[in-house]
């Protein structure tokens, strides 16, 4: 039963913070650049997105992770590996992401007057470009190993 309810938990999860990634490379593509109160208003959107989304949705991934890591006895190694994998993306979110959110938000909004975005506004977005690509290969193992659970190792062999 409490099997179960770690799986529930990590795909409510997982649907939470992959979508709430795929609705901000959505709404960037849909509504563009165009001028600064589009930007703004994006911005806000990714923002409200991941702390309602997104770092909800990691926390319920890290959880129950958590929860199976301690109720496996052995430890196999993609759950080990699955956690790394989480471990940087969590990193990725609470020191970088999260605190740049607040930042592009204001920078978009102080360029309003201007009719565009500031050169600051365009490096930081940069920064935060670099940052969310860096998570597609730990998510993309994260994904896979809690999906097929692979045997690695000596594992293989029993």
């Amino acid at each position: 039963m409490m099997k179960k309810v770690l799986d529930f938990v990590q795909e409510v999860g997982t649907i939470m913070y992959v979508g709430g990634i795929l609705s901000h490379i959505v709404i960037g593509n849909v509504l563009g650049t165009s001028d600064a109160s589009t930007v703004y208003n994006i911005y806000v959107y990714k923002e409200l997105s991941a702390y309602i989304l997104i770092l909800p949705g990691l926390g319920l991934k890290i959880i129950s992770d958590i929860v199976l890591f301690f109720q496996l006895r052995p430890k196999p190694n993609w759950l080990k590996i699955k956690l790394v994998m989480v471990a940087i993306l969590s990193v990725n979110a609470f020191v970088f992401l999260v605190p740049m959110m607040p930042d592009l938000v204001q920078l978009a909004r102080d360029s309003i007057p201007f009719g565009k975005v500031s050169q600051a506004f365009i490096e930081k977005e940069h920064t935060e470009l670099l940052v969310g690509v860096s998570n597609i290969l730990p998510l993309l193992s994260e994904l896979i190993l809690g999906s097929f659970k692979p045997k690695f190792g000596k594992e293989r062999f029993k």
